[in-house]
């Protein structure tokens, strides 16, 4: 059987928000398999606030995307030709395989090292969607970067920004689970009965109808023992002057900041790092990956055990809505793990 492959790859690098012009749609014929290869229908897509930054040249935790390169994204799909005898037709699969509807993987898939790596998931255990969310990427995200950079305490506040996304949502219930008070910070209602109502936070703020200074002070009337950033901006400063004793701010991103044309604004309040003695840390998922099994082996029994909600996924359909449905995550408009469905 012969497929035809549609392809979005980066044609320029933009200045501000990504433009239709920054991206080159292309549909080639996918080549026949040669022996060590399978054939991947992708799925779905995931659509990541990062993507944002991989479009820039220069040094960063990864490469950039080259101009001309398929689009750089993580992906959950499904085997349907095989000349690799670890994979059959039918198996479930996630890898980065990149924004296009279809992609040949070579022997690499079975190489942890390899960028070609694929990872068998089982779809009676989860929805193929949820392995890009609570199961995937930003979990671990959310794993890691609160369990082994924030080191929450019973007792703690923790205050979580980008509360309902794939990320947030993630972390405010592991942090619920490890018996501290989790705050949410939010830009919509929804969101916020979302994260009150069914993930069981116990507040929240929204930065677009509260002041966020006051209406942190009034949900952490003790202050903030861990911050898990994904905003950045005025956010992790009113967070600062909130901190207590021996804090820990995990930056995991700076949404705020990806889309500037001019510098990216720091903290101003970082002093009150020294008064409190409190520490600043990044974190990128993939500095963990000798751990992700692990890590996955017990979120998923905390799905099983009803400790953590499956994700909210917010699909989106057709290669041509890529950018529309990306700039979702800059303004706000999605709610959970954004996907598109090519």
């Amino acid at each position: 059987m012969t497929y035809t492959n549609k392809r979005v790859k980066l044609a320029s690098r933009p200045v501000g928000l990504p433009q239709s012009a920054n991206l080159e749609f292309d549909e080639v014929a996918v080549p026949a398999l040669t022996d060590g290869q399978l054939l991947i229908k992708i799925s779905f897509i995931s659509l990541d606030p990062a993507m944002r930054g991989w479009m820039n040249a220069g040094r960063s935790y990864i490469k950039p995307i080259e101009v001309g390169e398929v689009f750089r994204a993580g992906t959950a799909g499904q085997v349907v030709e095989s000349k690799n005898p670890a994979f059959a037709v039918g198996d479930y699969v996630t890898g980065n395989l990149g924004v296009q509807q279809y992609a040949v993987v070579g022997p690499g898939a079975t190489d942890p090292r390899s960028p070609e790596y694929l990872v068998k998931v089982d779809t009676s255990l989860a929805p193929l969607e949820a392995y890009l969310a609570t199961l995937g990427m930003p979990g671990l995200t959310a794993y890691f970067g609160l369990l082994d950079t924030g080191q929450p305490q019973p007792g703690d506040t923790v205050v979580v920004s980008g509360a309902a996304g794939a990320v947030g949502s993630v972390v405010g219930q592991i942090a619920k689970l490890k018996g501290c008070r989790v705050v949410g910070i939010v830009g919509d209602q929804a969101k916020a009965d979302y994260c009150l109502n069914v993930l069981g936070f116990d507040a929240c703020v929204n930065y677009k109808t509260e002041n966020v200074r006051s209406g942190l002070r009034a949900a952490c009337p003790e202050g903030i023992d861990v911050y898990f950033d994904n905003v950045g901006g005025e956010i992790l400063d009113f967070v600062l002057e909130q901190i207590r004793f021996k804090a820990r701010i995990v930056i995991c991103g700076a949404i705020s900041q990806y889309n500037n044309t001019t510098p990216v604004k720091g903290p101003s309040n970082y002093l009150s790092l020294l008064v409190n003695r409190a520490r600043m840390e990044g974190i990128v998922v993939f500095d963990n990956a000798a751990n992700y099994a692990a890590a996955a082996r017990e979120m998923a029994g905390w799905l099983r055990e009803g400790k953590l909600h499956m994700p909210k996924v917010q699909v989106e359909h057709g290669l041509e809505n890529f950018l529309p449905a990306l700039l979702k995550l800059f303004s706000g408009e999605n709610f959970g793990k954004l996907v598109l469905a090519p």
